[in-house]
C-alpha cells in the first residue's frame, strides 16, 4: 500500500468531522421530530378521549329516554287492558240488562229475578 500523505490525512479527517456534525445535528432534529409527533399524538389521543366520553354520555341518554318510552309503553298497555276489561264488562251488563228487559216483558219474572241476580254478581 502506498503511504497515505499528511493532506489526505487532513482532509479525510475533516470530511469525517463534517459527517459526524451532520450526524449528530440530524439526530438532534430527529428527537425534536419525535417529540412534535409525540405531542401530536398525545392531543390527537385527548380529542379521541373526548369525543369517546361525549359518545358514552349521548348513550347513557338515549338509554335512558329508551327506558322511559319503554316504562310508558308498559303503563299504555296497562290502561288498554283495563279498558278492555271494562268494556267487556259494560257489554255483559248491558247484555244482561236487555234479557231481564225481555223476559219482564214476555212475563217470565223466574228467569228475570235470576238474570237480575247475575247482574248484581257481575257489577
Amino acid at each position: 500500500m502506498a503511504p497515505i500523505s499528511f493532506r489526505a490525512r487532513l482532509k479525510t479527517a475533516a470530511i469525517s468531522k463534517k459527517r459526524s456534525k451532520s450526524k449528530a445535528k440530524h439526530r438532534r432534529n430527529g428527537v425534536k421530530d419525535m417529540q412534535e409527533s409525540f405531542k401530536k399524538l398525545k392531543t390527537e389521543m385527548e380529542e379521541i378521549s373526548e369525543e369517546q366520553k361525549n359518545i358514552r354520555e349521548g348513550q347513557r341518554q338515549v338509554k335512558e329516554k329508551f327506558e322511559a318510552i319503554e316504562s310508558e309503553c308498559e303503563a299504555l298497555k296497562r290502561e288498554t287492558r283495563l279498558i278492555i276489561q271494562q268494556s267487556a264488562r259494560t257489554q255483559v251488563k248491558l247484555a244482561l240488562m236487555f234479557r231481564i228487559l225481555k223476559a219482564r216483558e214476555a212475563g217470565e219474572f223466574d228467569s228475570a229475578a235470576h238474570l237480575t241476580e247475575l247482574l248484581r254478581y257481575v257489577s
